[in-house]
């Protein structure tokens, strides 16, 4: 019986990425005792935090899920001029560095900005900017996940809907929409947990003020300076949210098998 080779030098070249992407989360969760997470735990900037990234993160989840399926859907189906720069626009926020949108965004929404004067008030350093910064930074993480489940949809299915009867837009609520609807579901989980862990052009934009504007992890960069080992801990808990939302996007492959609505 022939056994099969073993990727030995393969291996090998992959083990530094490796190490280097699985080290610094072992090492984190080491570090933080369980003293010092029940410590963190009662602590009251963490529930502050928690529940500010909470009303934060349901705002702008519902934002971008709402205006972004129909954006990714006109996206997805092309045949439109501009089709291209507006799927460019879609993937700039993951290649522009945070620090970089958060300086955009007070020259679009500050006093002097074009937006400003109809905004009255400034929106910087307001709780609608950490929204704002959030939506910005995460809804690519949804739009490219629903413009390649949107691509995938048979056209044919479409065309058999649209034959029995179903309009445009009810082919797309009864066809497109369960055939797509794990993919979205996975978009949306890590466009959340990209929003819920947005530092960069939140401070920039919305400042750090607690109970205002501090989110998560900005209440981790404010512990650093005081108190190493709860901010230790308040990373430690915001990367379980982290990991809970990669292991749940992970699982979603086994959902669409048995997705009861998903159209074959």
């Amino acid at each position: 019986m022939r056994t099969r080779p073993r990727p030995i030098g393969s291996w090998l070249l992959a083990s530094p990425l490796l190490v280097a992407l699985a080290l610094p989360i072992v090492a984190l969760a080491l570090a933080s005792g369980p003293d010092e997470l029940l410590s963190a735990l009662g602590h009251p900037r963490l529930a502050e935090a928690v529940a500010l990234s909470a009303r934060t993160t349901a705002l702008s989840l519902l934002v971008i899920v709402g205006c972004g399926t129909p954006l990714a859907w006109r996206v997805a189906r092309g045949g439109w001029r501009g089709v291209a720069l507006v799927e460019t626009l879609v993937a700039l926020p993951v290649v522009l560095p945070p620090a970089v949108i958060g300086i955009a965004l007070l020259d679009a929404f500050g006093r002097q900005g074009p937006l400003g004067g109809v905004l009255g008030d400034s929106l910087a350093f307001s709780p609608a900017a950490v929204v704002v910064a959030q939506i910005v930074v995460a809804s690519p993480f949804y739009l490219q996940s629903a413009i390649a489940a949107f691509r995938d949809v048979d056209d044919d299915l479409l065309l058999v809907a649209r034959s029995l009867g179903a309009t445009a837009r009810s082919a797309v609520w009864r066809v497109a929409l369960p055939s797509a609807l794990p993919a979205l579901i996975g978009g949306a989980t890590l466009a959340w947990a990209r929003a819920l862990g947005e530092f960069g052009a939140t401070l920039l934009f919305a400042g750090n003020l607690p109970g205002r504007t501090q989110t998560l992890p900005l209440a981790i960069y404010a512990a650093l300076e005081e108190d190493v080992s709860l901010a230790r801990a308040l990373a430690l808990i915001l990367a379980g949210f982290a990991v809970g939302a990669v292991l749940f996007v992970r699982l979603l492959p086994d959902l669409r098998r048995i997705w009861p609505g998903r159209a074959s």
